[in-house]
């Protein structure tokens, strides 16, 4: 597991490419630690773009055959959008937000906060100002929205190309996107892929999830989780109110496809259970220890990235 690590202004240089080296990098020394000769890859969000671009390098080198599989989770690769946020998002405003994060090295993480609520105004910000400001009344206890306000920065040079994938939405064409010096063609990413949205995430709507299915290659299935953009993966069997919504073939059109769908009563961690046990070989005994000669523990979980402010 690749914990995010808070930036400062000394990785103002730190961009799409460098994300995609990391991961390179560590999913290398899992296979020398493991013994494995493959991965099972699973991204969250912008962590699915990432291994997206990492699955597109590895196949312009012809090393995709370290990765066995690729699961996303909420995760756009098509960034096509139609939500309030995208009113502010002309040239003029792309570029003074590029320059501002440049000149303060990062973007700061209650300013991406502001922007993920302004892509669902009514619940995210009218609904609290009803409530606490002009009622009075004290917001109640929710754990899923305190996890959600404890924000990262992001590098300026990754915050610039975020917004230039969402500006020219370039893995929708082979060789749009380039990263670590290699064009980016999902097509040939022949991996097969799980992918996960939320029927209410207003952060990667479902419909554009399901787009960004589609640019993949390999054998591919979608599941439609009932929740929002959190609350859609943190959906364990134990929840009384799981469901989600599966078709058995994936067309162009997204609402042809939920039209023909049907709702499945449960968890989809069950049936992702199922799918990477097919992906994931022969079970062998558990490590008991951590590392090895060549890459000693460093220190205990959760590190020392993730108490950095």
């Amino acid at each position: 597991m690749i914990s995010w690590r808070n930036p400062d202004v000394r990785h103002r240089e730190w961009g799409l490419s460098t994300y995609v080296e990391a991961v390179e990098e560590a999913m290398n020394v899992c296979r020398a630690i493991t013994g494995a000769r493959e991965v099972n890859l699973m991204g969250a969000c912008a962590g699915g773009l990432t291994i997206a671009a990492l699955q597109g390098h590895l196949q312009a080198k012809r090393q995709l055959r370290r990765v066995s599989s690729a699961t996303y989770l909420v995760s756009l690769l098509d960034s096509q959008m139609d939500t309030p946020a995208t009113l502010f998002a002309d040239e003029q405003t792309l570029e003074a937000a590029k320059r501002r994060s440049y000149q303060k090295g990062v973007l700061e993480g209650r300013d991406m906060a502001k922007i993920f609520a302004w892509m669902r105004p009514n619940d995210l910000i009218w609904s609290y100002f009803v409530n606490n400001y002009l009622l009075g009344k004290e917001p109640p206890a929710f754990d899923i929205l305190y996890w959600n306000s404890d924000n990262t920065r992001l590098p300026a040079a990754l915050h610039g190309d975020l917004l230039d994938f969402f500006k020219h939405n370039p893995l929708n064409h082979p060789g749009g996107l380039e990263v670590c010096g290699t064009p980016i063609d999902l097509q040939k990413v022949t991996v097969d892929s799980f992918s996960v949205a939320g029927i209410n995430d207003h952060i990667t709507p479902w419909d554009a999830v399901y787009r960004s299915t589609l640019l993949l290659g390999g054998e591919r299935r979608f599941v439609l989780s009932n929740s929002g953009h959190v609350q859609s993966i943190l959906n364990p069997p134990s929840n009384p109110k799981a469901n989600f919504v599966e078709g058995t073939k994936l067309s162009s059109d997204p609402r042809a496809w939920y039209y023909d769908a049907k709702q499945v009563d449960g968890s989809w961690w069950t049936q992702w259970l199922g799918w990477i046990q097919q992906r994931s070989g022969a079970q062998k005994e558990t490590r008991m220890t951590l590392g090895n000669q060549n890459y000693p523990p460093m220190e205990a979980a959760p590190g020392i990235y993730v108490r950095v402010r």
